[in-house]
Parts: C-alpha cells; sequence; structure tokens
C-alpha cells in the first residue's frame, strides 16, 4: 500500500467521531524569549495515549468477518489498550499479546476492556511468535503495533492538526521507537509544510530504531527496563514501513537517559500540570537540558510542538518521581 497525504485524510474521515482532536497549548515553562514551546495532549485521548487513532483506522477497515474472527497484537500497552477499545466499539474481539516486562497497570487497564490478554516471554518480539501463532491457527487478524499502513495513516492525523491550528511551527519533537507515530506525523508535516523539522527521541536503553539506523537496516536490541516503558521492543527484521519512513523523514534524532526521563515527567507535572507516562515527556527533556538545547539551536527554529503521546503510567511510580529531590535522582542516575 501506498502511504502519502491522502491516506491521512482518508484516515481522518475514517476517525472523525471516534477519537479526540487533542489540544495544542502553550509550555511557558519550556518556551524563552526566543522560542514558544506548544504541547500536543494525546493524553487526552479516551484512552490515554495516541495510539487510538491509529487503531481505529485500521479496525475501520476491517470486514465484518474479519471482526468476528478478531484482532491480534502485540503490545507494550497503549496500542493494545488501543486496539481493545476500537474494536469493542466495532463489535469485535480483541487479543493482546505482551511481554512480562509490560507494567501490570497497563495489562489491567487492557483486561478491563474485555481484551484476551496473552503474556509471553520478556519482549515485543516473544509477544511476537505468538501473534504468528494466533493468526495462523485461528484465523485471527493482526493489527500491528507501529509497522502498519493504516496505522501509520492514523497516527499522521496529529500532524494535520498542528499544521493546520498552528501553520508557524519550525519543528516537531517526537517519540520514537518503532517509528509509526513519528512515520505518520512526518509524512503528514512534511508533504503541507516541507521545511519543517522532525526531531525523534528515544530512550537510551533498548532505542531499537536507532540502532537499526546506524546499522543502515533493521536489526534486534535487548529489550531493557526503561520509564519510558512504551518504546521499547524491536521494530522487526522484515519491517516494511516505517524503518524507510523514519530514515527518510527524520531530520535528527536524540537518546535520553532515565535520568533526563525522570526529570521531565516530574517537571510537566509540577510545572505545566500534565500527568505523563516516560515515553511522553521525552520531547520536554530534550528541551530541559541547555547543552541538548543549545546543540540543537540551529535546528529547533523559534515554534516547537512537543507530542506529549500518553498518560497510562503507574501511578505509585509515577508518585515516587515527583517526589523525589534532584539530588536523589542525580545519586539514582550516578
Amino acid at each position: 500500500m501506498t502511504l502519502d497525504l491522502s491516506s491521512v485524510f482518508a484516515a481522518r474521515r475514517a476517525i472523525a467521531g471516534k477519537v479526540t482532536q487533542t489540544p495544542l497549548v502553550p509550555a511557558f515553562s519550556l518556551s524563552d524569549a526566543y522560542t514558544e514551546v506548544r504541547l500536543k495532549l494525546e493524553t487526552t485521548q479516551p484512552t490515554g495515549a495516541f495510539k487510538l487513532r491509529g487503531a481505529t483506522n485500521a479496525v475501520s477497515r476491517l470486514t465484518p468477518e474479519q471482526l468476528a474472527r478478531g484482532v491480534v497484537c502485540a503490545s507494550t500497552g497503549n496500542h493494545g489498550r488501543a486496539l481493545a477499545w476500537a474494536a469493542s466499539q466495532a463489535g469485535g474481539r480483541a487479543t493482546i499479546c505482551m511481554s512480562s516486562l509490560v507494567p501490570e497497570n497497563k495489562v489491567e487497564a487492557i483486561r478491563a476492556l474485555g481484551a484476551d490478554i496473552r503474556i509471553h516471554g520478556r519482549s515485543q518480539d516473544d509477544a511476537q511468535v505468538l501473534v504468528k501463532e494466533l493468526v495462523e491457527d485461528q484465523g485471527m487478524t493482526e493489527i500491528p503495533p507501529f509497522d502498519h499502513a493504516d496505522v501509520i495513516a492514523g497516527q499522521g492525523t496529529i500532524g494535520l492538526e498542528i499544521l493546520e491550528e498552528w501553520p508557524e511551527v519550525d519543528t516537531l519533537i517526537v517519540g520514537l521507537s518503532g517509528g509509526g507515530l513519528l512515520s505518520g506525523i512526518a509524512l503528514a508535516a512534511k508533504a503541507i509544510k516541507p521545511s519543517i523539522q522532525v526531531i525523534g527521541v528515544s530512550p537510551e536503553r533498548g532505542a531499537a530504531m536507532a540502532a537499526s539506523l546506524e546499522a543502515g537496516e533493521p536489526v534486534e536490541v535487548e529489550e531493557l527496563e526503561t520509564l519510558a516503558d512504551s518504546l521499547g521492543g524491536g521494530i522487526g527484521l522484515a519491517n516494511r514501513y516505517t524503518f524507510s519512513h523514519v530514515q527518510r523523514l527524520m531530520d535528527h534524532r536524540v537518546l535520553l537517559s532515565e535520568l533526563e526521563i525522570a526529570r521531565s515527567m516530574r517537571h510537566l507535572y509540577m510545572h505545566e500540570q500534565v500527568v505523563a507516562e516516560g515515553a511522553a515527556t521525552l520531547g520536554a527533556a530534550l528541551l530541559l537540558e541547555p547543552a541538548r538545547r543549545q546543540a540543537l539551536a540551529d535546528r529547533l527554529g523559534r515554534r516547537i510542538a512537543i507530542i506529549v503521546s500518553g498518560r497510562n503510567v503507574d501511578m505509585a511510580m509515577f508518585t515516587r518521581i515527583i517526589n523525589q529531590t534532584h539530588n536523589v535522582w542525580q545519586n539514582a542516575g550516578e
């Protein structure tokens, strides 16, 4: 399937009335006299994350027979939750395969939506093995979390909303893992405004897309625990879409430490009153570090939009992060 701007507009028509057109709000604590920063709050989606866009678009294109046989995916949490919601709304059933590294709060949230939960292995790749078996044995339709044309097009609707509301925007900062979010947003944004800069941000721990880009092809990496848990997992050695899209459309990438992620989670809560999971705060983390911000000065421009991708964080862990002092986090990072 060819992906282009028309695919994203078609996705917007398909998901209209089923997902939230999320707010784009000023972030005064990240702005200064020269730079205006705004946050695209995908945290306000019904399932708490942007993944609802792609899942809803993909489910909307299934036949009644496919819905009856069920949909299946491997997920680190947010896509599984979105697919469970979208399938339920369409009258279908969903099976979500996850590794043992997925936080329990995300597992329980998906189970509460009526999905069948399967825990398998300690990585996204392990969970994917079970997905393949269910597709082959039970005739389920796989809707993967990122490397799927309809999913990418659905995520691209975020780019449409930002450019329509704020056409002056110079730079988009997007969380990067499998690449579905960045691929869709960059596809739409650069088609509308070719000069726009797209910066991908990933955790240092288990950055599969970054490793694949360095290698020039998809590679496997060890999946490690990280505060940005929804950015875990590989990109698939048989990647069809997102590797080439990210390779072509992303202008720069940055890897961030666990300490930087923790500080950004705390900052967004304390200064912008936003509860966000670690993966959703990486854009803020980039701007909070003066040295990183200075190093990217020629790329950032004066108007920056950060995608705050989700709020589905374990609140006990989140509370611990919020309550820690700077010195405690500094010691933890050393």
